[in-house]
């Protein structure tokens, strides 16, 4: 126990105390999360929309993570992250609260677009500032320990906003309006703006690329990353579904499954990228992690109908994505500078808005013509695809050979 205990207490010090305060706003912003996993639920049953009518909200709310992400990043490179997150966070309280009192179909259209682009150019301010904070040689368990913060709050956030919907759904636009503005005010309490430098200018000498968007081997990297996000999502989107259609477990049996990945990841994550970072190119472990979640979702095909078997893909899909999730944050840090990092991380960021908004067609079109056989194997072999294609990029440009060297050079200039 006492080596248990000095473990975590490893794991957990040397982080920077405003990294700490950065993941206690996270966990407050995040604990309100409810109104997106309920929101196709209140526009058919409340405002009485299609089907068709709901996904096209839906639908909007992710074009406008899209944009909110790209113009986020832009504008962070150039006020700075600290005023763009305490912007974004009470514009999008407010629009929260607004967004609840819209009953026609382009009312609501036209709010939900504008208050997922206030959330989602939070983003990029936000691992700007987790960035700016940690030290090069922990750069990656700092994310990890922001994952952990975000984690937390979902599981909070939808556990609450099940509660509260069975109540009045009104009161989910006001308890996530209002944590988003409790948030800015805790960030402006705990971080004071004094304390934050502005954006630097170009320095002449460095040889990272002026732009992300310039970046080769970092687009290169966003494309893989974004095919292996379509895939990571039908986790949550399209697993639940085929646990309760195929395998026959209970809905109280695919929940507890599903809050089994976010308690894996705050008790261990931490601790292995402890140990972990530092001893192989994060372009490594991102390969391994992808590897192994393709060999999950596959599994699915394999396994029998058994609770163990759905605690087991469960476990390797959360080990998969613990290894590789925290070191892709490391590697979109290590390719930018302190000029261009908003582009950076809106690109990151827009992979993942792009997949959470493609993810249910894919999965759901693969099992329309064919099944979800079909869907996992499918899953398996484009993990394998994008592990094999991020090998030969690290190969190419990580693998200190002359070849690499040389286009590496190539990319940046």
């Amino acid at each position: 126990m006492p080596s248990l205990i000095q473990l975590y207490k490893k794991a957990y010090s040397g982080l920077a105390r405003y990294n700490w305060y950065l993941s206690i706003v996270m966990l407050i912003n995040r604990s309100g999360t409810m109104v997106v996993p309920f929101m196709t639920i209140y526009c058919i049953n409340q405002l009485h929309f299609t089907v068709a009518q709901a996904g096209y909200i839906m639908a909007l709310f992710g074009a406008g993570s899209i944009v909110g992400a790209y113009v986020g990043g832009w504008l962070s490179d150039r006020i700075g992250f600290y005023d763009m997150q305490a912007v974004t966070l009470l514009t999008g309280g407010v629009m929260f609260i607004i967004v609840g009192y819209q009953t026609t179909f382009i009312s609501l259209g036209i709010a939900t677009f504008i208050l997922s682009f206030c959330n989602e150019a939070f983003r990029p301010a936000n691992a700007m500032a987790v960035a700016h904070f940690s030290a090069p040689e922990n750069k990656t368990r700092s994310y990890s320990l922001h994952r952990l913060a975000t984690n937390l709050g979902w599981a909070v956030g939808a556990a609450l906003g099940g509660l509260l919907a069975s109540f009045n759904f009104h009161l989910l636009f006001w308890v996530d309006g209002c944590t988003n503005i409790f948030a800015a005010l805790a960030l402006m309490a705990l971080i004071p703006r004094a304390n934050v430098s502005k954006p630097v200018k170009p320095r002449s000498d460095e040889l990272k690329p002026a732009s992300a968007y310039k970046d080769k081997v970092y687009l290169i990297f966003i494309i893989l990353i974004t095919f292996f996000n379509l895939c990571f999502f039908q986790f949550f989107v399209m697993e639940p579904v085929f646990l309760k259609v195929q395998w026959h477990f209970n809905t109280k049996l695919i929940g507890l499954l599903l809050a089994s990945n976010g308690i894996i990841i705050a008790l261990v994550e931490l601790v292995m990228i402890n140990y972990l970072e530092g001893r192989r190119h994060m372009l490594q472990y991102i390969i391994y992690g992808i590897l192994v979640t393709g060999g999950g979702f596959t599994l699915l095909n394999i396994l029998p109908p058994h609770p163990a078997s759905g605690v087991l893909v469960v476990g390797i899909i959360t080990f998969g994505e613990m290894v590789s999730m925290p070191f892709m944050n490391s590697f979109w840090i290590s390719r930018s500078g302190e000029r261009n990092r908003g582009q950076y991380a809106a690109l990151y960021t827009m992979s993942w808005s792009a997949a959470q908004v493609l993810a249910p067609i894919l999965g759901g079109q693969i099992i329309l013509w064919g099944s979800f056989t079909l869907l996992w194997y499918s899953l398996g072999g484009i993990c394998l695809l994008v592990a094999v294609a991020l090998y030969l990029l690290y190969r190419l440009n990580y693998n200190n050979n002359k070849l690499g060297a040389a286009l590496n050079e190539r990319l940046i200039t």
